[in-house]
């Protein structure tokens, strides 16, 4: 999992998909959660560790890793990580082992571990065989994403949107967090597209983009920034012309201060650095204005139509 952060997003959200990848069936796959593990008082991080949940002593460990770049050593540090980890954790429990591959050329064979890659434990997975598969589940089609030329994968995403919006997902994650994980991959996968772009060509609406895990981020972080500048103005205006006074002004100020944050950083996301006189006229917007930016630019399809709203107000 150590080159690519869109692997542990994908895991981390669906992690009975590494369950099915591996073969592996157990009473309570649901309550397994993935997430990366540090072993300590050594310099060995175990990025992609599926932990089974606490009452199920039986259920195995799975120790996961995504390879998409070749690697001489790989083998050696990961069956290294997994036998320190083994050794130091407590309660004791069964293992398995699932390596990932786009493609077998990637894989780096070493003969001193040919031995345990013989063993049921460890499984290795290529995503280039899962064009192959005639039915896959709906999380091996996430995953045929990545490996799918780019025209296929983009007919491949609009086809699960679609099956997302019509049908009840067979996955234990919501509606949006299935389109979010649809989008996401496409964005990896078509760097040249902007977001906007890719939303638009899965027919996201309004209220599902609002619903998304990129707008909530984004909200947050605004919020926060908000609400710290406005703390501060309230601070220092209530210092100057008084306490009462400068609370009100402060709250005011506040959440203007969150408004224009999140337009600026849903705006910077989108169209890249924006030239400093649009900041300079976005900052001068009233709050009723800022908040009617936030909307209207979900809908904007380039830098132009930014400039466009901001000549009309």
């Amino acid at each position: 999992m150590k080159t690519d952060n869109l692997f542990y997003r994908l895991f981390k959200t669906l992690p009975t998909l590494v369950l099915e990848l591996a073969g592996i069936t157990v009473d309570n796959p649901d309550g397994y959660a993935f997430r990366a593990e540090e072993v300590k008082q050594t310099a060995f991080r175990l990025d992609g560790l599926l932990m089974p949940p606490p009452d199920a002593p039986d259920a195995p460990l799975v120790f996961l890793e995504a390879q998409a770049q070749p690697d001489e050593d790989f083998y050696g540090r990961f069956f290294s990580e997994i036998f320190l980890y083994l050794y130091r954790s407590v309660p004791r429990r069964p293992w398995r082992a699932l390596v990932i591959y786009p493609q077998r050329a990637m894989e780096r064979l070493d003969f001193r571990y040919a031995e345990l890659l013989a063993l049921p434990l460890v499984q290795r997975v290529y995503l280039e065989d899962l064009a192959t598969f005639p039915t896959p589940s709906l999380g091996l089609q996430l995953l045929q994403l990545l490996v799918a030329s780019p025209d296929v994968a983009v007919r491949q995403a609009q086809h699960l949107a679609r099956h997302a919006r019509t049908e009840s997902i067979a996955l234990p994650l919501r509606q949006i967090e299935f389109l979010d994980l649809i989008e996401t991959i496409l964005v990896y996968r078509l760097p040249q597209l902007t977001r906007q772009e890719i939303q638009t060509m899965l027919g996201l609406t309004h209220a599902e983009l609002q619903k998304s895990r990129f707008y909530q981020e984004v909200f947050a972080e605004g919020r926060q920034e908000g609400h710290q500048e406005g703390r501060q103005e309230g601070r220092q205006e209530g210092h100057q012309e008084g306490r009462q006074e400068g609370h009100q002004e402060g709250r005011q100020e506040g959440r203007q201060e969150e408004s224009v944050a999140l337009v600026l950083r849903l705006l910077q996301r989108r169209f890249g650095a924006l030239p400093a006189s649009q900041e300079h006229l976005i900052r001068r917007l009233s709050l009723a204005q800022t908040e009617a930016l936030a909307e209207a630019l979900l809908d904007f399809q380039t830098i132009a139509d930014l400039t466009a709203w901001l000549a009309a107000q």
